[in-house]
């Protein structure tokens, strides 16, 4: 089966320019956008790195670069729209960075956040954050679990996250090969296990990490042996999460 043209949103994309390790300039965010449209991507949720220690991108700002991108996507006849988000480090009180407006939620609607683990530790106060946006009416989206060697170690800790209720997303070239053999085996259990929700791009450029995703949801079908299943994390699920939706976790395992 193949992906319907323009069916796809991508909700973890470092497209904005010069505001992070993603493209440096505009003529690079308007190619990565005009090749996430020829893979079949029709929305874009721009992600830039915030609270990380090197970047700070309140949502404020992030608004105003996405507007501007926008702008030169219809001048130059892109198909392809942006919304802002932020990829958030998990830091103390994000509720607080949220209502401040340090840190950006996905369309900036305070429903969903799209938080980034360390890549050496899962923090313990990690489910006592996601208790508290939780219980402020926010779900946490924990990014490219796969990438977190503890994780990669004991993918349990995911599943508590989610039975506490998180959810998580899978990167694309994880399922491809394009982080290893380790990232690439432990995203192949959490799939086993129903512990993936999303999988999207976090493309940062045109040519070394791109934002393209069908080739990651055909590698993700075959694991899941099923491709409505694989269909739905880049078509279904990111329309449940921007339509404000409350989302349904069921059929997940313990690893």
């Amino acid at each position: 089966k193949e992906l319907h043209i323009g069916s796809m949103i991508d909700l973890h994309c470092h497209i904005l320019p010069g505001i992070d390790d993603g493209p440096a300039s505009m003529d690079e965010s308007l190619a990565m956008c005009r090749l996430a449209a020829q893979d079949g991507i029709h929305t874009i949720v721009a992600t830039p790195h915030t609270l990380n220690g090197q970047y700070e991108n309140p949502i404020s700002e992030v608004i105003e670069h996405v507007s501007a991108l926008n702008k030169a996507l219809i001048e130059y006849d892109i198909r392809v729209r942006i919304l802002p988000g932020s990829e958030v480090h998990l830091s103390r009180d994000l509720w607080g960075s949220v209502e401040s407006g340090e840190a950006g939620t996905i369309n900036n609607d305070k429903k969903y956040l799209l938080l980034e683990l360390p890549i050496h530790a899962v923090p313990p106060r990690l489910k006592d954050e996601i208790f508290s946006l939780k219980v402020r009416g926010i779900t946490p989206i924990i990014a490219h679990p796969e990438r977190n060697m503890v994780i990669q170690r004991d993918s349990s800790i995911l599943y508590d996250c989610i039975q506490s209720g998180a959810l998580s997303q899978i990167t694309a070239a994880s399922r491809t090969g394009g982080f290893g053999g380790l990232v690439m085996h432990c995203s192949e259990t959490l799939l086993e296990h129903r512990l993936v929700h999303i999988i999207a791009s976090d493309a940062h450029s045109y040519d070394s990490r791109p934002p393209i995703l069908s080739q990651g949801v055909e590698a993700a079908s075959q694991i899941l042996g099923n491709w409505d299943e694989a269909e739905r994390m880049v078509v279904g699920a990111p329309e449940t999460i921007l339509s404000r939706q409350g989302f349904v976790t069921d059929g997940i395992l313990k690893a």
